[in-house]
């Protein structure tokens, strides 16, 4: 059990001269704000997390320590402090500090801040920093609305994003920032955070003499998946709920954070890198990984028909013909979960996912038709050739058409020795049929077919 007592928390900060008081962001924090808002680092010295970046050897921390900003972007995953580092920097910075939300902001605003940044440099030669929040909110023409005042020095940019910049940055921008990417806070970091608010008396909760069981803490920084918003929340929930012994138990935790916040949206990043540790999971032969994520996108509410989708061309990409049995059980998965719907049709995607996993694997179906198609927009198209064209008209018949075709059943086997490509691919092999599941069956019957045209 944990029993901490209010004591007095000093964290050295930086020797720093302020211009301008309104950049002072933590000291103007309402009494009545939100535990996350008030346990709001002040200074590096606070910050807990992201070592790589603001550590003793870390770039990022050296540049704002030394104040020579340039354009940066944070990309990073909800609560691990983005907004935190550009308000660190407003209290450090000698420039004037405006932030800036993509999402109430719009062009009108741009224009405005960028004209008050362009006077105050000509009247009172100070630059503006400009920290725009959620930056991937801007379009593409919003966002060009900064580079000439970035590219002329009116502005410093530090934009924040939980998406990849490389597909929601524009590219101009990127090319005159720097890029610094933020982990996911660790549960330990979050747990360190949950104590200093915890003991904190001038902005935490130090004066309520908590009791926090070890088990609650355990509870509480691992739901909240490496967002510490989420856990300081939630700590304020399970303070407002306790007894008057002020004892923070499991259960009191588990009310308070009873669902683990899974960082998901169905067009970012985590979006594609899950379906993508998904397919290759089940290309890699692992059920037991490929349930893990199928479980992930459903708990995300993810959409369960794009789910299947990928299974149904899964099946024919990297199974195939090794066992033609995979894209059936895909193809009725589609159906089971039209007709049985979630959340009982996890069941079916979770069988198909799991055989799709164990089955053998084969991608000649797919390396066939993709060399196929090179071969059709690279190589010259050649006629069809004649006895395999179709005689449907007298002309036709006059024409050739159909003459000499030999029809496959009427020879043993029901095979005859016959060329079908035109004369300039007549040679040529597309399906390739491995040793796996049953592609070696169909392998071994090819190489004897082929055998008889040599």
């Amino acid at each position: 059990m944990l029993h901490l007592h209010p004591l007095c928390w000093y964290f050295p900060g930086f020797p720093i001269k302020i211009q301008l008081m309104d950049t002072l962001f933590s000291a103007n924090v309402a009494k009545n704000a939100p535990l996350a808002e008030k346990m709001r680092p002040r200074s590096l010295d606070e910050f807990v997390g992201q070592e790589h970046l603001l550590g003793k050897d870390g770039l990022l921390g050296n540049i704002i320590s030394s104040d020579k900003l340039n354009s940066m972007i944070l990309w990073g995953p909800p609560g691990s402090g983005k907004t935190t580092i550009a308000r660190i920097i407003a209290n450090m910075t000698r420039a004037h500090f405006v932030e800036f939300s993509a999402v109430t902001s719009g062009v009108a605003d741009i224009r405005k801040v960028v004209k008050e940044a362009t006077d105050r440099r000509n009247l009172e030669g100070k630059q503006t920093v400009l920290f725009v929040d959620e930056i991937h909110r801007f379009n593409k023409a919003q966002q060009d609305a900064f580079l000439p005042h970035i590219e002329a020095g009116t502005i410093v940019l530090i934009g924040a994003t939980t998406e990849n910049p490389g597909f929601e940055v524009n590219a101009p921008i990127l090319s005159r920032s720097r890029l610094f990417r933020l982990e996911q806070l660790t549960d330990e970091d979050i747990i360190e955070i949950i104590r200093r608010a915890i003991i904190d008396s001038e902005r935490g909760l130090g004066n309520l003499n908590l009791i926090v069981d070890e088990d609650a803490l355990a509870h509480i920084a691992k739901s909240a998946n490496g967002d510490a918003r989420v856990a300081l929340t939630a700590l304020e929930i399970a303070a407002n709920s306790a007894s008057e012994d002020a004892h923070i138990t499991i259960g009191i935790a588990e009310s308070a954070i009873n669902k683990k916040q899974l960082q998901y949206d169905r067009a970012g990043d985590a979006h594609h890198d899950i379906i993508s540790a998904f397919i290759k999971s089940m290309r890699g032969s692992d059920p037991d990984a490929a349930v893990y994520y199928l479980a992930r996108m459903l708990e995300s509410g993810e959409e369960p028909r794009f789910i299947a989708r990928r299974m149904v061309i899964f099946a024919s990409e990297d199974i195939g013909n090794a066992d033609p049995h995979a894209l059936m059980l895909a193809a009725a998965t589609v159906d089971a979960l039209n007709f049985v719907g979630l959340p009982e049709a996890k069941l079916n995607l979770s069988q198909c996912a799991t055989y799709l996993a164990s089955a053998p694997k084969s991608n000649a179906a797919k390396t066939a038709i993709n060399e196929a198609i090179q071969d059709v927009q690279n190589e010259r198209i050649e006629p069809i050739p004649n006895h395999l064209r179709n005689a449907p008209t007298t002309l036709a018949k006059k024409l050739g058409h159909g003459k000499g075709y030999k029809y496959p059943h009427d020879y043993p086997e029901n095979y005859v020795e016959e060329s079908y490509l035109p004369e300039g691919l007549k040679d040529k092999i597309y399906y390739c049929p491995t040793e796996n599941g049953y592609e070696k069956t169909i392998k071994e019957r090819l190489n004897k077919l082929r055998k008889k045209k040599v």
